[in-house]
C-alpha cells in the first residue's frame, strides 16, 4: 500500500511494549501530541513482555546503582495505579538466594548496605522453616527483601496505553515501520499506511532494535534470545503468595533460574532460567514450540525443592534482549539530539518501565534527564570494546 499524506506530531514513539508504553504516557502526561506505532497489537505475545508476571525488586545485585531507579520506578508504579484504578504491584518479599560468595548473594547484600534496604540473611534450614517449598544445599544462604513482589506485564503496558489515550495520545497497533530519517532537528517516519513528522523520535522496539536501529550497531548492542518459562502445578499452599516469595536463585552448577508464587488456584507457580538454552534467534522466526529440552531445563530446580515438580500447567515462548553488559541502553543516539533509544534490557528491565518512560520523555523533549544514567550510556566501554572493563 503506497502511504499517504505526511501526518505531523510532536513526539513519535516507535513500539508499544513495556518501554515504549511507558514513554508514550509520560508524553502524553506533559501535554505532547504523541504518536506511539506498534506492528502488533496492544499488548501481544510475540516480544518480550510475554509471560504475564514480572519481579520488582530492590536489592538489585546487578549493581547498586539500579536502586535509585527501582524506588522511582515503584512510586510511578504506584501513580498508575491510582491513575488506571487497579491493583498492579503484588507485595511477596523476595530472596536473592546463592553461594555467599556468589554474584547474586554478594550484589544483593551490596545493594542493601549501600542504600540502606531492609532486609535479612537467611541460612538454608531458616530458609525452609519460613518458606517450606524450599530445600536448600547447606552451603547456601539467601538475602530476604520484603519489598519485593511482581507486577502484571501485560496489564500494565495496557494501563500506560489506555492513559495515554485518554489524554490524546494516538497509538495505531498493527501499523510495521518501514524506515526512518532525521534531517535537522525533524524525525520522518514512514511505516505501509503513512507517512509522519515529529520534533523527535523515541525507539523502543526491543527485538526488532537492530532492524530499526541497524545502522547504528544495534544487531550487536541489543541481540534476541530465545526464553521459554513454564508454570508447574503445585499441590498445596507451599507456593502461596504469603508463603513463596518472589526469588532469584545463582545455581553454582547450572546458571540463574527465578521464580514466582502461585497467584490463583491451578494456575501453578513460575519459574525460568536466564539464558534459557543460550539460542540467540530472528525475532520473526522464534522457535515457539516447547520441545523436551525446554521443559528440562526448567525441571532441573527441582533439585532445590522440598517435593517433587507437579505436571506442567503451561508454557510461553518470549525473547529476552541482551546488551553485551547485561546493562540497559538509554540514552540519545550518536549524532541526533532528538532521538532518545530504549534497548538491551537483558531479562530484567522490566519492573523499570515506568521509570525509564519518564527518562526517554526528557530525552526527546529536552534532550537531557536529571535522572543517573551514566550506566546505561552508548558510550560506556563495555559497549564500545566488548570483554573490556
Amino acid at each position: 500500500m503506497r502511504p499517504m499524506g505526511k501526518q505531523v506530531f510532536d513526539q513519535i514513539v516507535i513500539g508499544a511494549g513495556g518501554m515504549g508504553s511507558a514513554a508514550i504516557y509520560e508524553l502524553a502526561r506533559r501535554g505532547q501530541r504523541v504518536l506511539g506505532l506498534e506492528q502488533f497489537g496492544v499488548p501481544h505475545e510475540l516480544g518480550s513482555s510475554a509471560g504475564a508476571t514480572r519481579i520488582f525488586r530492590f536489592a538489585y545485585f546487578e549493581h547498586p546503582s539500579y536502586v535509585p531507579l527501582m524506588r522511582h520506578s515503584f512510586a510511578r508504579w504506584r501513580a498508575l495505579e491510582h491513575d488506571f484504578g487497579e491493583r498492579l504491584l503484588t507485595v511477596t518479599g523476595g530472596l536473592d538466594i546463592g553461594l555467599p560468595e556468589g554474584r547474586v548473594v554478594r550484589g544483593a547484600k551490596e545493594a542493601c548496605r549501600e542504600h540502606g534496604l531492609t532486609h535479612e540473611v537467611l541460612r538454608s534450614p531458616e530458609v525452609a522453616r519460613r518458606h517450606p517449598a524450599w530445600r536448600l544445599p547447606p552451603e547456601l544462604e539467601a538475602v530476604y527483601q520484603p519489598e519485593a513482589g511482581f507486577l502484571p506485564a501485560d496489564r500494565a503496558i495496557l494501563a500506560h496505553v489506555t492513559l495515554a489515550r485518554r489524554l490524546g495520545a494516538q497509538v495505531r497497533e498493527n501499523e510495521p515501520v518501514r524506515r526512518w530519517t532525521a534531517v535537522r532537528d525533524r524525525v520522518q517516519v514512514e511505516t505501509e499506511r503513512s507517512r509522519y513528522e515529529a520534533g523527535a523520535l523515541v525507539v523502543a522496539a526491543g527485538a526488532w532494535s537492530g532492524r530499526v536501529l541497524g545502522e547504528y550497531g544495534f544487531q550487536r548492542l541489543a541481540v534476541p534470545e530465545r526464553q521459554v518459562v513454564g508454570w508447574f502445578e503445585t499441590g498445596g499452599g507451599r507456593f502461596a503468595p504469603e508463603a513463596f516469595p518472589v526469588f532469584i536463585l545463582d545455581c553454582p552448577e547450572n546458571g540463574v533460574y527465578y521464580g514466582f508464587p502461585e497467584r490463583g488456584p491451578g494456575e501453578g507457580f513460575k519459574v525460568g532460567r536466564f539464558h534459557h538454552r543460550r539460542e540467540t534467534v530472528d525475532p520473526d522466526a522464534v522457535d515457539r514450540r516447547i520441545l523436551p529440552e525446554d521443559e528440562a531445563v526448567l525441571r532441573w530446580i527441582g533439585r532445590y525443592l522440598a517435593a517433587p515438580m507437579g505436571a506442567p500447567v503451561g508454557f510461553k515462548t518470549c525473547m529476552f534482549v541482551n546488551s553485551p553488559d547485561e546493562h540497559f541502553i538509554v540514552d540519545l543516539l550518536p549524532g541526533h539530539g532528538n532521538v532518545a533509544v530504549a534497548a538491551g534490557f537483558s531479562g530484567h528491565g522490566y519492573k523499570f518501565c515506568s521509570g525509564i518512560g519518564e527518562i526517554l520523555a526528557d530525552l526527546a523533549m529536552h534532550g537531557a534527564t536529571p535522572h543517573d544514567t551514566r550506566l546505561f550510556s552508548l558510550e560506556r566501554a563495555r559497549l564500545a570494546h566488548p570483554g573490556g572493563e
